[in-house]
């Protein structure tokens, strides 16, 4: 069973004249999170993100189209206390200390005093403040926000966790100590269901990510397979003792060249003629130094979907 199902969900807006056309938020958006996965929901400011995670809340209803969590409809009243959640700009009573924060979230799920009490400490270790556990929030970085946020989604040990942006507006550090986190959640066999834009974070810990610009799903996948079912994009030729631009040939075929005394980098656009270069290399006397295919990485991957596709 997934963690995870959605099909087909369109999201549409009324405008507020009838002779206005209807916005479209979300289009025909279909997706699934394994159990115990991480999955990156990858997308733009404003690409319905944050539209599809209230609609898998209930706090948004879909236009058509069906989603579930747990194996339940997000009709489901009953499953949302097996979900934890935190919004991209939480509020947070910036007056409460951080133990006084969770116990109060813990009364809202329902916890047993004692349960909330046996649970505080070790949820503030995992997040790494024990320390502030004292502390009101008011005097807690963004990060320190995130990650009091991060524990309060867990507070009732959920078994899916999603997550709105949670690494924006966090420094390196910031960032490393919630993939960190994020990680860990994982290796207790939780799923991670959250959205960003920024793409190095996704590149780091998830296990599949799913693409979405201007309300469509351009992609989804594991990471790897969507970089390898792009094919080369440019193959990196490195030789010394001849010099390029004096090859015809070689100028013909390659896009760049690049001279450095007797070594010669030769860019060429695709592995068509590489026979033929290495050819003429040989003949000129050249000695080969390195081969090397350049793939697009993931972020040239997004940039062509969100830029060609939409």
């Amino acid at each position: 069973m997934d963690a995870v199902v959605v099909d087909k969900v369109n999201k549409t807006y009324k405008r507020t004249w009838p002779w206005e056309k209807p916005i479209s938020a979300l289009s025909d958006v279909s997706l699934s999170v394994a159990q115990g996965e991480i999955f990156g929901f990858l997308g733009h400011n404003g690409a319905g993100k944050t539209t599809m995670m209230k609609i898998l809340l209930g706090l948004l209803r879909a236009t058509s189209g069906y989603a579930e969590l747990l194996g339940s409809p997000v009709q489901n009243v009953d499953v949302r206390a097996r979900i934890g959640y935190l919004p991209e700009s939480p509020y947070f009573y910036d007056y409460l200390t951080a133990e006084e924060f969770l116990y109060f979230y813990g009364k809202l799920a329902g916890l047993h005093r004692e349960t909330i009490r046996t649970r505080i400490p070790r949820l503030l270790e995992q997040v790494s403040l024990t320390e502030a556990r004292q502390r009101q929030l008011r005097k807690f970085s963004k990060g320190m926000l995130q990650r009091i946020g991060l524990a309060q989604a867990l507070i009732h040990d959920p078994e899916l966790v999603i997550l709105d942006e949670p690494m924006s507006g966090l420094d390196p550090i910031g960032r490393k100590e919630v993939r960190d986190l994020i990680l860990g959640l994982r290796d207790q066999g939780k799923t991670v269901f959250f959205s960003t834009h920024i793409i190095s974070d996704v590149e780091m810990i998830c296990d599949r990510v799913g693409i979405l610009a201007k309300g469509k799903m351009l992609s989804l996948g594991r990471i790897e397979d969507l970089v390898n079912d792009h094919v080369t994009q440019t193959v990196e030729v490195v030789c010394d003792g001849i010099v390029g631009d004096g090859l015809p040939d070689i100028k013909r075929l390659a896009t760049k060249i690049f001279q450095r005394r007797d070594r010669c980098m030769i860019t060429l656009p695709g592995r068509d003629h590489l026979e033929q270069v290495l050819v003429v290399l040989r003949a000129a006397g050249g000695k080969l130094v390195s081969i090397i295919p350049h793939k697009e990485s993931l972020e040239e991957i997004f940039l062509e979907y969100t830029n060609r596709k939409v």
